[in-house]
């Protein structure tokens, strides 16, 4: 009996372990299946099974276009990125080749123009000090790659969301905002679904075939009790100025008295043509 019950206590251990430790993945990583998509990260692992323990048959590079055949059931977690195993199907020469890669080293949106691939992916979990809170934080590193074919012209990177903040992710092409000597804006997001979950717009622009990162925008709120929200008004918006761009903030609470406070305020950028700087 007391062997019983000791096989029955490391069964009920083992569960609650796999509970704790089961992975949810990213919606931003969710992708069709009987649909393209790119290689984000270079040297990316081909496998013959889904999984780190699945034997390694060929790599990719970035850029590298691929079908999704099928999303796997399990799930990867890397850092403060988690997605599915895919298998897809890719051409090397005249040949039709098959395997699985993990969801995180593809794109999440990718963009052709003038001839460039635009791509946009999550490249890595990175340690940070919140000094605030005198603690470490996990922080995802997002990034924007501009290809020519295999060749890579220019990359930038910055922050971006994690856990629920990843629930949805955006990538456009937008108009040079009238901005001098910009051939045209890059526009990427990540958000949640829920409310008091943060949404993170980055604006990238385009020029002489350099990628350039305007400030990021953060956007958050709880229907009813708060927001704070982030914009830009460029040259080609309502009340924008030539060169320039401005950073607009709003903050709306409500009291215990249940009145709106509003707070409001605004920087200033200014465009040389080349780079910005703070007025």
């Amino acid at each position: 009996m007391k062997t019983l019950w000791t096989a029955l206590f490391l069964l009920m251990l083992q569960f609650f372990a796999a509970q704790e430790n089961e992975a949810y993945a990213d919606g931003i990583f969710g992708f069709e299946e009987n649909k393209t998509q790119k290689i984000f990260t270079d040297w990316t692992r081909v496998r013959l099974d889904p999984g780190v323990n699945g034997q390694i048959v060929d790599s990719l590079q970035t850029n590298q276009q691929v079908m999704i055949l099928k999303k796997e059931e399990g799930v990867l977690k890397l850092g403060e990125r988690a997605a599915n195993w895919y298998k897809i199907s890719y051409q090397k020469g005249d040949n039709t080749l098959e395997g699985y890669v993990w969801g995180g080293n593809l794109c999440v949106g990718y963009r052709n123009k003038n001839g460039y691939d635009f791509l946009f992916g999550l490249s890595k979990t990175i340690d940070r000090k919140n000094r605030e809170l005198n603690e470490i934080e996990k922080q995802n590193i997002a990034g924007i790659k501009v290809m020519e074919g295999n060749t890579l012209i220019d990359e930038v990177y910055f922050d971006t969301g994690k856990g629920e903040e990843l629930s949805s992710g955006s990538f456009n092409i937008e108009s040079s905002h009238k901005l001098q000597n910009v051939e045209f804006t890059l526009k990427v997001g990540v958000s949640g679904e829920a409310c008091g979950i943060a949404g993170y717009d980055q604006y990238v622009l385009f020029k002489d075939k350099k990628l350039i990162a305007l400030p990021q925008l953060m956007n958050v709120g709880d229907a009813g009790a708060f927001y704070h929200s982030e914009e830009f008004v460029f040259p080609n918006d309502k009340g924008g100025m030539p060169n320039v761009f401005i950073l607009k903030v709003e903050d709306m609470e409500v009291d215990e008295k249940d009145r709106e406070k509003k707070k409001q305020s605004s920087k200033t950028y200014l465009w040389n043509g080349s780079s910005y700087k703070l007025k």
